[in-house]
């Protein structure tokens, strides 16, 4: 049948039986005898292979089907010739291998709801496609629906795996979780993509609060390190004396207390991962030559071990800090410091980006919804500007805190003014300038009176808002009213 024209094809498809069983008896022109102990001798090797086998001609019809592919399907392999291959089996692409002549290997088909690896092979005589193979990938196809359901099984497995080595591992920011409106963040997240795609130590300063540690994350997010640890080190909170212990590990008996098994150190953990130095300004002096040089040499040894180790990290530091100050001031190195800032982020306070104010605002107000089971939560108009104009001092850190708190005292489907903190509103207790000069006791009880009045005015003396805008109990409410005289 590989001999034919198409026209000759065309002219002879009502019988294409007939040409299934004679059609391609020349592929075994070398076998000895005649022309029927050669076909013979083809159907015998045809049907011994035991996985799923066809072929098609170059419009997709069917010419050949082995008995094991009948099988499997639950059809009569001699009555499907001539029949379009797409009328045989499930999803088929061999009409499409005929039409583009490229070869797809092994590809997953899904037949009679199992998924299957098969190949499809265009068969050329002269450059022209005048045919396509196609088979079933498995040793054996009355094995085939069960090793489709335990590769199934295998490969969820797998993706399982994946998602509990991604969560261990990588991080829980990306740059998509910088929320922003201002064009200096922008520029800052496009600072820290270009970040990502080098191995350059990065220094990220700014205040308390701005998100410092956000950004580290985000680098090693977005960057080849992705599925590797990320290990944070908080300089400020490891103490002095057990300091290179934490970054480089020990070995077993290296100091009283130490563990039996020895211990794995920071750096090492964080082998083709990333090293967040957190707070890198509160780094003891002493320690900071040691850093140095497992960040030129990359390596190290154990505390009381001789083995030198060689993980490949990246590093980050970050502080709120003034490192050049630190070092005109002898508190940190100066080749320390430069060995860090080679790439810097300098993070803006979130008082010189008020635009970034209400998208922050409305972005946690989403995030504690969720986390609460809450529906959504609206900014009121006329609480946006209070919280746009005020200074916060504590920035981003400090604004979380602030809607956490204001998201408990709430009574209306919205975040609205008389839900925020006093300081926020612009509104303090009333002076007590000219009220007459007391004792400290008595100060603090006229100013406690005067909160207690304030609060309960803007609650619509509703007691239960009132103690919670005041952040004492409701009990503690009632009793601070008789005393002052303030009940209704």
């Amino acid at each position: 049948m590989l001999s034919m024209s198409n026209g000759e094809k065309e002219a002879m498809r009502p019988d294409m039986q007939e040409q299934g069983q004679t059609g391609m008896s020349g592929a075994l022109t070398g076998f000895v005898g005649d022309r029927d102990e050669q076909l013979e001798m083809f159907r015998l090797v045809f049907d011994a292979i035991h996985n799923g086998v066809m072929v098609t001609d170059a419009e997709g019809y069917l010419l050949l089907m082995n008995k094991p592919y009948g099988e499997f399907l639950k059809l009569d392999p001699e009555k499907q010739i001539g029949r379009h291959c797409t009328e045989v089996v499930d999803n088929t692409r061999m009409h499409v291998v005929a039409r583009t002549g490229e070869a797809e290997i092994n590809k997953t088909q899904r037949i009679q709801g199992q998924d299957m690896v098969v190949q499809r092979i265009p068969i050329r005589r002269g450059g022209e496609v005048v045919a396509v193979f196609g088979q079933v990938m498995f040793k054996d196809v009355r094995d085939v629906g069960r090793l489709a359901s335990e590769l199934s099984l295998l490969q969820s497995k797998v993706r399982l795996y994946e998602q509990e080595l991604y969560n261990l591992r990588s991080t829980r920011y990306t740059l998509e979780s910088i929320v922003s409106r201002s064009p200096e963040m922008d520029s800052l997240k496009r600072e820290a993509l270009r970040a990502s795609g080098n191995d350059y130590p990065v220094l990220i300063t700014g205040e308390s609060g701005t998100g410092k540690d956000i950004f580290a994350q985000a680098i090693h997010q977005a960057g080849p390190r992705r599925i590797h640890p990320f290990v944070r080190i908080n300089c400020s909170a490891i103490p002095k004396d057990l300091m290179e212990a934490e970054l480089f590990g020990y070995v077993k008996g290296a100091f009283t207390g130490a563990q039996s098994g020895g211990k794995p150190g920071k750096f090492e953990l964080a082998d083709q991962g990333t090293v967040f130095l957190d707070e890198i300004g509160e780094l003891p002096l002493e320690m900071q030559p040691k850093l140095l040089r497992i960040i030129e040499d990359k390596e190290f040894e154990r505390v009381g071990g001789t083995r030198v180790l060689q993980p490949d990290f990246r590093i980050i530091a970050a502080t709120n800090r003034d490192l050049e100050r630190l070092v005109a001031e002898g508190g940190f190195r100066t080749d320390l410091f430069y060995r860090l800032n080679v790439m810097c982020l300098d993070i803006p306070p979130l008082r010189q980006r008020p635009e970034d104010i209400p998208v922050l605002a409305r972005h946690f107000l989403e995030d504690m919804a969720r986390e609460a089971g809450l529906h959504h939560i609206p900014l009121d108009s006329e609480a946006e500007p209070l919280l746009r104009d005020y200074s916060w001092p504590g920035n981003v850190r400090e604004l979380i805190n602030v809607l956490e708190r204001a998201l408990v005292s709430r009574e209306g489907e919205g975040l609205s003014p008389g839900d925020l903190p006093f300081h926020l509103r612009g509104k303090r207790p009333q002076s007590l300038a000219g009220q007459g000069r007391g004792t400290l006791r008595e100060t603090v009880e006229r100013a406690e009176r005067e909160a207690l009045r304030q609060a309960l005015q803007e609650s619509g003396q509703n007691k239960t808002l009132a103690a919670r805008t005041l952040g004492i109990h409701r009990t503690l409410l009632y009793k601070k009213m008789k005393r002052h005289g303030l009940t209704s």
